[in-house]
């Protein structure tokens, strides 16, 4: 990998600011005869007849409610910057749920603002323009488009996605100029904040993080378009997973994420989060991404993975295979258990039943496992009561689902937590069992055995539809799909 070096200065760039050269580039300099010659020559690469990205009018009703919910008040809402991984390399962009949602643009440094007008808000979309090609910037920066690739033109955003776009370089001093209230989404881009300082209050702008996460509750048809299409894929990396096992078995867990990888960025934008490819006694431990462990027969794989679409709608799902295709009966035992707590708890998921009821429901059947296998004392409602089950089960039942796994986190707990689903909502539903390899309250036999089945619920009119329903979920049909993949 190379990083281009830095024009000296010229008539023509002596008040830019010069673009910047790595310590220790090979090339000096440029000389006026090539610089000359990197100016001309090239063909004009405007994109026309371009047609609007495919959620345009989703993400414009958006902005319109997000208009509603704020007249009068200026609204800034930042993609992010690119962010350093080691020294001068970064690493790999995504945009801000918000912005990203009220745009459907993802690129780096991007910026929507809301300015009130008297019928509402005029939005614009600041974008960095296209490489400047007279101060040699396209291929002298080591962000220039020779480097990273074209950007879009202001022209050609403006068409994708139905927003007038202006140069981001013209937005600092915009804001610092900026009069009235303003309210701004925080964490994403330094340089925005530090123009609206004087501004802002932290109390208004949570108010608007607040919202724009709670407007996320329920799905419009385009996101469940999405979020079918990401678990559909994730299906199909799951069977990817089966047929490799035996490699797995020759090399690590990281063969199971590495092959996972390769469906989501084939199919999709990334994995939406860290895989979770935990064998034996790894599965009993929540979050497991280190993926650097034995992939032994007789042990279970308990697999956590989801693709993210290109519009980065993530699905979110989990099995418990047996390595070697066939449940032992501790591990057959435990499973069936589990799974009798997710039917307990997918069930539970209807509009107008409490957010909690699946997770009550779940965690109802868990308890009364364990008190039938003699692991705890009963009766089940005393189990519940204090909690005693938590031992092994450890984990909240499910999430909301989304732009981000665990979606929607910002909204109010009277809104989430302690409310009520509505048809639209995408939720997990993940009972699991743990049993640690060090637990000495439990007999050998049970410990390094962990099982957790998760699957995305959409709420529909008359009760639920289950998106991740083409991987099969009971014990015996588990073992049918893993022997016909292997076969």
């Amino acid at each position: 990998m190379t990083v281009a070096d830095e024009l000296p200065e010229t008539p023509e760039n002596e008040s830019e600011e010069p673009i910047k050269q790595r310590k220790n580039g090979l090339y000096p300099g440029v000389s006026d005869e090539l610089a000359e010659n990197m100016r001309s020559g090239w063909a004009d690469t405007e994109l026309h007849d371009l047609k609007p990205v495919a959620q345009a009018a989703e993400t414009a009703a958006r902005r319109a409610a997000l208009s509603a919910r704020f007249p009068g008040e200026r609204l800034v809402v930042p993609a992010g910057n690119l962010k350093t991984r080691s020294n001068d390399t970064e690493y790999a962009f995504r945009a801000s749920v918000e912005y990203a949602y009220l745009t459907g643009n993802q690129t780096e440094d991007g910026v929507l603002v809301l300015e009130p007008t008297a019928e509402g808000h005029r939005a614009t979309i600041y974008l960095l323009p296209r490489s400047d090609r007279e101060n040699g910037e396209f291929w002298l920066s080591g962000q220039g488009e020779l480097w990273v690739g074209r950007r879009l033109s202001l022209t050609e955003a403006g068409k994708l996605y139905g927003i007038p776009a202006a140069d981001v370089r013209e937005l600092p001093e915009a804001l610092k100029e900026a009069t009235g209230p303003v309210r701004v989404v925080r964490g994403y881009d330094a340089g925005v904040e530090a123009a609206l300082h004087d501004k802002v209050t932290a109390e208004r702008d949570e108010e608007l993080r607040v919202y724009l996460s709670e407007a996320r509750l329920v799905k419009d048809e385009f996101e469940i378009g999405e979020l079918q299409k990401a678990v559909d894929s994730t299906v199909r990396g799951f069977e990817d997973v089966v047929k490799v096992l035996d490699k797995a078995e020759a090399t690590s867990e990281r063969y199971i994420e590495g092959t996972f990888f390769l469906r989501a960025r084939v199919e999709g934008n990334d994995v939406g989060y860290g895989t979770i490819a935990a064998a034996g006694p790894h599965a009993c431990t929540l979050h497991w991404v280190r993926n650097d462990g034995p992939v032994r027969s007789g042990d279970l794989l308990l697999l956590d993975a989801g693709v993210e679409t290109h519009t980065y709608y993530t699905a979110d799902v989990t099995r418990t295979l047996p390595v070697n295709g066939t449940y032992s009966d501790v591990q057959k035992r435990v499973y069936d258990a589990v799974y009798e707590a997710q039917e307990a708890g997918i069930a539970a998921v209807k509009p107008g039943a409490a957010y909690r009821d699946f997770h009550d429901a779940a965690q109802r059947v868990l308890a009364e496992r364990l008190v039938e296998w003699g692991l705890v004392e009963g009766p089940v409602e005393r189990v519940l009561e204090l909690g005693l089950q938590r031992r092994w089960t450890l984990h909240g039942t499910g999430h909301m689902l989304g732009m981000d796994v665990h979606d929607c986190a910002a909204a109010r707990t009277e809104t989430y937590v302690a409310g009520t689903l509505e048809p639209g909502m995408v939720l997990t539903v993940e009972p699991g069992l743990y049993f640690q390899a060090d637990d000495l309250t439990v007999p050998e036999e049970y410990r390094g055995v962990g099982v957790r089945i998760e699957d995305d619920i959409l709420v529909t009119e008359d009760g639920n539809r289950n998106l991740s329903a083409g991987l099969p979920r009971r014990s015996d049909e588990v073992e049918a799909w893993m022997a016909s993949l292997k076969g």
